[in-house]
């Protein structure tokens, strides 16, 4: 899967049942579901959950908490806007 499949399928009401949980999670969040996308990204519990974990919680407006996670994830606090650190994420995930 691409970046633009990975766009198209947000059309239907359920992620692709492929997706890891990390990515499953950014679905979510592009469909406007954060309590998912958060529950999402906290079972799971490897760099990139905890890349996408921090994600959500800049989504949240909870910078301090975005910073927890992006140092468990291995990755500087992100300063760009949320739609382009949705898509570089999305992008180094699949």
């Amino acid at each position: 899967m691409d970046l633009a499949a990975f766009r198209d399928s947000l059309k239907d009401s359920e992620p692709p049942v492929e997706l890891a949980p990390a990515l499953a999670a950014l679905w979510q969040a592009a469909k406007d579901d954060w309590d998912a996308a958060h529950g999402l990204a906290q079972s799971d519990s490897s760099a990139e959950g905890a890349w996408v974990h921090a994600y959500l919680h800049r989504v949240e407006g909870d910078e301090s908490n975005a910073g927890y996670w992006y140092r468990r994830a291995g990755k500087p606090h992100a300063k760009t806007s949320l739609d382009q650190e949705w898509e570089e994420i999305v992008t180094a995930l699949l």
